[in-house]
């Protein structure tokens, strides 16, 4: 009877948590956070990217070379800049080619200076023995000179810059995913895992502090036991991270049906190693584990915490470890079988984010049960060290004997709405 009217108790401060978070407006804002950070992100990405680009345009390379050599220079630039794509990152600047002077020294030199053109690197003399001039990070742009005057010599010695070869290329679509593919889920999985456990399970310390400051704390703990305030404000927090996975699982599944065919063939050998459904399973089992583990310690916190100024300063550390969990079970993903990744797996408060890694680097299951035991004992610890801390920090928010008292009086059940 008594362990039902503590259940009761539980769930009615969970329900009445669930609803005051929920049925607000402001908890659209908090729904679509993600939709407003990945905005901003791609504005701010797209600035750079515009920079970039304008800073690519400005850069040339130059070859100072006889008139009657540029046609065949031009050839091979275009056979060797074939090997690059659009995007990539180490393309070569455009190629253009000057005339030489008196001096052809000095004047690759003096092309460094120019005011109009941001040149990268200078090739001048015979091309038997060409000479290269750089600038800083320019290296692979002069090896790429060398490799265009290498090519350029072979072309003039046979008579004929026409490829020697016709290679017949056939796309071979892979039965199971790549180790390349199953690292960047790996990555990808630890950073949302801490991504949406950090920003659900922080509410917490902000709901908690804000319930002290207007008295709403001492209301409940005069009229319930601080057990089942602990444990209802956890489920209830719970429930709303449930529900804001719950949307946006549903907008990416359906988001996959609008994926181009070609990108959807590229990403062919990305998947997880385990497989599905179990990989989205887990994910939830470890994403449920980690809450628990961060919500306990979050909502204790919050409770010790009576001003704003002290919640400020309690934030601090908490984002600190925070990232250095992140950062130990990123590296663990990143060497799956190193000594980085068994501390990261062990430890309680960095293991599910090192498990999910786990999960998509691995097919065993067997790691996984063994995981998931240990983080449940680690759960049960918590919520019991956090039920008994955050009893400490609420009994300080008051005359501690008069709230004892108010609640040895209440002996019946009550309905917090």
């Amino acid at each position: 009877m008594n362990l039902t009217r503590h259940l009761r108790q539980t769930l009615t401060v969970a329900r009445r948590d669930f609803v005051a978070t929920v049925f607000t407006p402001t908890f659209l804002i908090f729904l679509f956070a993600p939709l407003i950070m990945a905005s901003f992100g791609a504005i701010g990405g797209l600035g750079a990217a515009t920079m970039a680009d304008r800073g690519g345009d400005s850069a040339r390379i130059v070859i100072i070379a006889d008139a009657g050599q540029a046609p065949a220079i031009a050839a091979a630039d275009r056979q060797l800049r074939a090997l690059f794509s659009p995007t990539d990152e180490d393309r070569p600047p455009r190629l253009r080619i000057d005339s030489p002077e008196a001096d052809p020294a000095r004047q690759a030199r003096q092309l460094f200076e120019s005011s109009t053109v941001d040149i990268d690197a200078v090739l001048y003399g015979s091309l038997e023995a060409p000479e290269i001039l750089y600038g800083p990070r320019a290296k692979r742009t002069a090896e790429y000179l060398e490799q265009l005057a290498e090519l350029t010599l072979r072309a003039q010695r046979i008579g004929s810059a026409d490829p020697l070869s016709a290679a017949t290329k056939t796309p071979v679509e892979r039965q199971q995913t790549s180790i390349a593919g199953q690292s960047q889920v790996a990555f990808l999985s630890v950073l949302a895992l801490f991504f949406v456990t950090l920003m659900l399970s922080g509410q917490a310390v902000g709901t908690m502090a804000e319930e002290r400051s207007n008295k709403v704390i001492e209301v409940l703990a005069a009229a319930v036991p601080l057990e089942s305030v602990f444990l209802g404000k956890l489920i209830g927090m719970f429930g709303v991270a449930l529900l804001f996975l719950a949307f946006w699982g549903t907008l990416l599944a359906n988001l996959t049906a609008f994926i181009p065919p070609d990108f959807e063939r590229a990403l062919s050998d990305v998947g997880p190693a385990v497989g599905f459904p179990a990989f989205p399973l887990l994910f939830m089992v470890y994403f449920a584990l980690a809450y628990m583990l961060l919500g306990a310690v979050f909502l204790s916190i919050g409770a010790q915490a009576s001003t704003q100024r002290e919640l400020q300063m309690m934030s601090l550390p908490i984002t600190i470890v925070q990232m250095a969990m992140f950062g130990l079970a990123a590296a663990g993903a990143a060497a799956p079988d190193s000594v980085v990744a068994t501390i990261a797996e062990v430890f309680p408060f960095s293991s599910p984010f090192a498990m999910i890694g786990r999960a998509a680097n691995s097919p065993e299951l067997w790691r996984h049960w063994l995981a998931i035991a240990w983080q449940l004992l680690w759960v049960t610890l918590c919520v019991s060290i956090g039920a008994r801390w955050f009893r400490r920090g609420v009994l300080k928010s008051g005359p501690g004997r008069r709230r004892k008292r108010r609640r040895r009086e209440s002996a019946v059940d009550i309905s917090v709405s």
